[in-house]
């Protein structure tokens, strides 16, 4: 669960006794004893335990000490903002390019250019300006009760609001940021007059009131209470390679890679961007090229079920079980500067 490890209130001396190892109070520099190789302060919104193997992997290689606090994405923007030139971040990582978007909004990305970033990362995983760079994918799809059978006719977003599903669909609230972004995609590529007609009809055809996160609606759609849900692969996934009960109701399910002959399926991601004030700058551009390596991509790949931001690099055994696909390569930018208008149109469409 995401959680606030330390108060608003920490002092950088404070931040660098939560780091992955021990760290010795920072100089001005950033540098400390461990061989001057300095300290990186990240502020990540990821909560999942294996991406502690990527702090003590990054140090093993470097020597550069990884200070971190956990919390909400919202909460730590809000704190790097209000921090100004004295905070201690220098890394800010999160999930959803509508999350990003955020962070560049508030003023608090800096750009990046790497040679590195921009050769192993394709152009729609990089922000045009290098305010932030993607660092895994999670595509979204739409997924079904087998046993009432697939539903005729569903290949692309578009077909939910058809009225043949009236009554078939389970789905997030539309505060949910993977729904936003969604749709925001769909306002990018079809106008957002397109993008209400959609949302209007999605609603239209919910089978119950959005509600619960993504396995709530891979469970109900397992049970037969509603027909069909739009879940983020990497949910699927973890049932695909759970315990035998998980692959029990995974086996129910019919997975479905949207738009394969338009757009692409949609995918949303976690990125990172080196803060505005960043004390260790060399540092965070380092830890931020280390992630686009090859073992760091295995960490995401393997550890969460995402597939690798890095091209060429194949995803897990549990997350290639639900196919092969094409994926949209829309710029996650884009989806970004589209997320108020997004929820605008929610909320005309009704959509809670």
């Amino acid at each position: 669960m995401k959680r606030m490890i330390l108060a608003a209130a920490l002092s950088l001396g404070a931040l660098a006794a939560t780091a992955c190892s021990p760290a010795d109070e920072a100089g001005t520099d950033g540098a400390t004893d461990n061989g001057g190789a300095g300290e990186v302060n990240i502020y990540s919104s990821r909560h999942y335990d294996t991406d502690l193997a990527l702090y003590e992997d990054f140090t093993e290689q470097t020597g550069i000490t990884v200070n971190r606090i956990e919390a909400d994405a919202d909460a730590l923007i809000e704190r790097i903002a209000s921090e100004g030139e004295f905070s201690p971040a220098d890394l800010l990582i999160t999930v959803d390019a509508g999350r990003l978007w955020r962070a560049e909004e508030a003023g608090i990305l800096s750009a990046v250019t790497s040679d590195t970033l921009t050769e192993r990362l394709p152009e729609h995983l990089r922000h045009p300006d290098g305010l932030w760079f993607g660092l895994s994918t999670r595509a979204r799809v739409i997924i079904y009760n087998k046993g009432q059978g697939a539903p005729a006719g569903l290949e692309n977003y578009a077909d939910l609001a058809d009225p043949a599903y009236r009554g078939d669909i389970c789905i997030r609230s539309s505060s949910n940021i993977y729904n936003i972004s969604l749709l925001s995609s769909i306002i990018a590529h079809n106008g957002a007059e397109a993008a209400e007609d959609w949302a209007e009809g999605v609603v239209a055809n919910f089978s119950r009131d959005p509600q619960g996160n993504d396995t709530a609606q891979i469970e109900s759609v397992a049970a037969g209470e509603c027909r069909i849900a739009v879940v983020n692969s990497y949910y699927l996934a973890r049932f695909a390679g759970g315990d035998d009960e998980q692959k029990a109701l995974f086996d129910k399910l019919g997975v479905i890679f949207p738009d394969q002959t338009g757009n692409g399926t949609h995918i949303n991601i976690s990125g990172a961007g080196v803060t505005i004030n960043a004390p260790n700058r060399e540092n965070a551009v380092a830890f931020l090229e280390y992630l686009t390596s090859e073992s760091a991509q295995r960490y995401f790949a393997d550890g969460n079920n995402e597939y690798p931001a890095v091209s060429g690099l194949e995803a897990n055994s549990a997350v290639e079980q639900l196919g092969d696909f094409t994926a949209d390569t829309l710029n996650a930018a884009e989806i970004g500067r589209n997320q108020r208008q997004a929820v605008e149109v929610f909320d005309r469409a009704g959509w809670n």
